[in-house]
């Protein structure tokens, strides 16, 4: 079935994908870079023969996966969805793979339509595994963590990032407005262009929980929010962690929070244990 052209006479499509982060620059194209975007861009290109830009849902960094990411585009070539679906991934990297096409609404776009966002972030912390020694089928996909955890810390600091809070302490330094402005359109509802971007962020839920795997137990921290700054989950994560060790007190975290400095947080955890778990719309 031919897919419905809109008033502008082209299609616009959604697609959901699954990609390893591991070997790519993050999701936006760069000069000279492999990136997410770039390869879903040239496969359009080898397929259909226009080469629209894919807009993500959000910008995912170096490294960092994903299990659900959505992106949109518009193309003038009528092609059914499941035969977009089976050229995309007959041309794309095996580490990246399309899980859904279809066409949408004409006002339908992967970021300003989204309503709240999901990321996963994952730790390896089996004790039959010295030190930083990880399973080498999980290593690209979790922080294997190698020092002991207070989860009672964990859990009582994630409840701490409940609710609408400035996050500027978790956010990434970042001396250049333009690329900090960028950052934060791409993962807000806002399309306010002028001024620097707001770092008030609302999260839903915040809770870290045990899952067995082959290979041993993971802890994994899931967040749910309307929005997420640059680098904010893993600096998140980073500053949890160091609640777990027992440098700071989860009760600490309101005035790391009011502080509005990079510097009053913790470190920034590692991409590999991150991923974009989810993306919900209307």
């Amino acid at each position: 079935m031919t897919e419905t052209l809109h008033t502008t006479g082209l299609a616009n499509w959604k697609l959901t994908l699954a990609y390893d982060g591991t070997d790519f620059r993050g999701w936006q194209v760069q000069p000279n870079e492999v990136t997410i975007q770039g390869e879903l861009q040239a496969a359009l290109g080898r397929i259909t023969g226009e080469t629209p830009l894919p807009q993500g849902s959000g910008r995912t960094d170096a490294g960092v996966h994903a299990l659900a990411q959505v992106a949109s585009f518009q193309l003038r070539a009528p092609i059914p969805a499941v035969n977009l679906r089976r050229a995309l991934n007959g041309t794309l990297p095996a580490a990246i793979r399309v899980l859904d096409a279809h066409t949408m609404p004409e006002a339908f776009h992967a970021r300003h339509s989204a309503k709240d966002k999901t990321y996963e972030y994952r730790i390896f912390q089996e004790k039959r595994w010295r030190g930083d020694d990880c399973p080498p089928f999980l290593t690209r996909y979790v922080y294997a963590c190698a020092w002991p955890l207070d989860e009672a810390r964990l859990h009582e600091a994630a409840g701490m990032f409940v609710g609408e809070h400035d996050f500027l302490s978790f956010a990434a330094t970042d001396p250049d407005l333009n690329t900090r402005r960028g950052e934060a359109e791409a993962n807000s509802h806002s399309r306010e262009s002028l001024g620097p971007p707001s770092t008030i962020r609302t999260i839903f839920s915040s809770a870290w929980e045990r899952r067995s795997t082959d290979d041993g137990e993971l802890l994994v921290y899931r967040v749910r929010g309307n929005g997420f700054l640059h680098h904010m989950v893993r600096n998140l994560v980073g500053t949890m962690l160091d609640a777990g060790r027992g440098h700071l007190r989860p009760e600490d975290i309101p005035a790391i929070l009011a502080a509005r400095s990079r510097a009053a947080a913790g470190s920034t955890a590692p991409a590999r244990g991150l991923f974009l778990h989810s993306v919900t719309y209307e």
